[in-house]
């Protein structure tokens, strides 16, 4: 009879594993990505390459404006900074490997590789919808409290609030892999994302996970969720002190912000919550709503938290002009050299 193949995750060679007739099947797992078809895994990478592109080159405008431009020294131009930071991290994770990947068949990834992934994609998940929170009480103090906003958001405050969404975005991610790296996983060790995730990762373990996935329920649950409740608390409250003063003109203004806010947080929220709330099934579509916390969001946030704020646009664009004013400078200090 045919003997069934596992890996295992800690020595991934082709040797008989003890008291067993199963032997190892190799030392990656593989990738399907986002789909099989050829000529749509050309158009997938002119599309998510130019993603990437614009992901890294917004949000490091960003965060170069910020450190540039004195008046942009506030606390919530600061976590606006932090926010293109991590977004870059999520962005960055698993993202320049899925582009590689629609020119390369087949699409693999070692053991060590895909537990990485896995650390990655839940420290700066968690740290981002931690720094979400952060941010709406930023802009909770701003609006409700703006006599002592620089009393209460202070820079040690700042500092805090950044070290902490960090921390728990790492405690979280190892909470997540304590007892996933321990996994024998068993063939076949095909992946169906175009990352490692856990759900799809824990599906291939030789033994029984039941209890496993019921941890992350709990724990991937825990931080969204109270993450969620509390950023559609702050933005009701927020709403509930601008429709109480009364002014039309305030409240369009802040509708407007909150609802561009609240869409950014659901599409961040929304596909972890489907993905995670019940992680022993899993679905097609996971994979698609994945692209929407690694690619999508982080190139939502300099558009919705920037490009809608006057003082952010007119820092960016000094930034740019400063740099095209250094680049002519130096091509025409060649050309004079030249001459």
């Amino acid at each position: 009879s045919l003997t069934s193949l596992c890996l295992s995750p800690r020595r991934l060679k082709t040797k008989p594993m003890v008291g067993d007739n199963r032997s190892a099947v190799s030392e990656f797992f593989v990738l399907l990505g986002l789909t099989s078809s050829h000529e749509l895994q050309l158009t997938f990478f002119v599309i998510f390459s130019a993603f990437y592109l614009a992901i890294v080159l917004g949000n490091l405008l960003v965060i170069l404006a910020v450190a540039s431009d004195p008046h942009l020294h506030s606390p919530m131009y600061f976590l606006l900074a932090n926010l293109s930071f991590i977004d870059v991290c999520q962005a960055s994770f698993a993202t320049p490997k899925m582009i590689v990947d629609f020119l390369s068949e087949p699409k693999t990834i070692s053991y060590n590789g895909c537990i990485t992934q896995i650390f990655f994609v839940h420290l700066f998940t968690g740290s981002e919808q931690v720094f979400l929170v952060a941010m709406a009480y930023d802009r909770y103090v701003a609006i409700c409290q703006p006599l002592h906003y620089m009393a209460i958001m202070s820079w040690r405050k700042c500092v805090g609030l950044s070290v902490t969404s960090w921390v728990i975005g790492f405690i979280h991610s190892s909470s997540q892999l304590a007892f996933t790296v321990n996994l024998p996983f068993c063939g076949p060790n095909v992946v169906d994302s175009f990352f490692c995730d856990l759900p799809r990762v824990t599906q291939l373990a030789c033994v029984d996970t039941y209890v496993l996935g019921l941890f992350i329920i709990a724990d991937a649950g825990l931080i969204s969720t109270s993450c969620f409740v509390l950023l559609l608390a702050s933005y009701t409250v927020i709403l509930a002190t601008v429709w109480r003063r009364q002014s039309s003109t305030s409240m369009a203004k802040a509708r407007a912000t909150l609802s561009a806010h609240i869409t950014v947080v659901i599409l961040f929220f929304g596909p972890c919550v489907f993905i995670y709330l019940w992680p022993f099934t899993t679905y097609p579509v996971d994979k698609v709503l994945a692209v929407f916390y690694t690619v999508a969001t982080p190139i939502l946030n300099p558009i919705i938290y920037t490009l809608r704020n006057k003082d952010m646009k007119a820092a960016l664009k000094k930034l740019s002009s400063h740099h095209l004013n250094s680049i002519y400078s130096f091509i025409h200090s060649i050309v004079f050299m030249e001459r």
